[in-house]
């Protein structure tokens, strides 16, 4: 049976890099009692696999593993018995069931959503809500050309096709867990951004920000932003090679187990 799992990283384990991240789910999956599955031959290992890895310092309430299992309780069950080995940091947030047909977390990511906000102390002398809300006017321009670096050396790219929302938003902090959460609030101003990922067409946040600045002479202020993850999607269209996209979160793609 396929299952993926969703889960929060935050706080502090920001700054694992995904090897460790990788390395953690393992343990926690033996601690845990999952029964996983094992891959054949003279080196077995768990059957997972991760989406679109996370940088270094963002934060997200989003993120996926899959992994093979051979038997499964329900999703409660299973969420409950992996919290309880999961350190502070992590949290996992849903099991479920994908069909056999599924194809890997890594290879449908297509889009994902992230929020960017000023970290206290490093906002412009403009204000947070006057700088937002230029970045939105700049791109709203027909192309948004920038130097993306390539196996093969140096390639010019148009940005305005790979990003499929940008709009102001807020972002607040949860006091219980001190996790960053998009609210309908005023007052906290933040930028929402949806941008093309996965290995054929990977935008990071740094590089919209850094487009910007470029625009304005400027170089982009290092630590001045906290930057989370929001949603990963695949992007369930036919006719996405034309730009029409039905973007669905993975979570959505497998179902609720209600009983063993």
């Amino acid at each position: 049976m396929k299952i993926r799992i969703k889960f929060r990283k935050y706080e502090n384990m920001k700054f694992i890099g995904h090897l460790d991240v990788m390395r953690y789910f393992q343990k926690a999956i033996r601690r845990s009692e999952v029964d996983i599955r094992y891959s054949e031959g003279f080196s077995p290992h768990q059957i997972m696999s991760f989406a679109a890895p996370l940088g270094v310092g963002i934060t997200s309430n989003s993120e996926y593993v899959d992994i093979e299992v051979l038997s499964t309780g329900s999703s409660a069950e299973m969420v409950e018995r992996l919290n309880e080995t999961m350190t502070e940091g992590f949290e996992v947030a849903s099991w479920r069931l994908l069909p056999d047909s599924a194809g890997n977390a890594m290879s449908i990511v297509a889009a994902a959503d992230y929020t960017v906000a000023f970290r206290p102390g490093y906002e412009p002398e403009m204000g947070a809500e006057q700088w937002f809300s230029n970045i939105i006017r700049f791109f709203e321009q027909p192309r948004i050309l920038v130097t993306k670096k390539t196996k093969k050396g140096e390639a010019q790219v148009d940005l305005k096709p790979l990003i499929y929302d940008m709009k102001p938003c807020c972002l607040k902090t949860e006091e219980e867990t001190g996790r960053a959460v998009v609210t309908e609030e005023e007052g906290c101003p933040a930028l929402f951004m949806r941008i093309s990922t996965g290995s054929s067409s990977n935008v990071k946040p740094d590089m919209v920000l850094d487009a910007y600045y470029a625009s304005i002479g400027e170089e982009r202020p290092l630590f001045a932003y906290m930057v989370q993850r929001e949603e990963v999607y695949a992007d369930m269209s036919a006719e996405k090679e034309q730009g029409d996209h039905k973007f669905v979160a993975l979570e959505e793609l497998g179902q609720e187990i209600d009983h063993g």
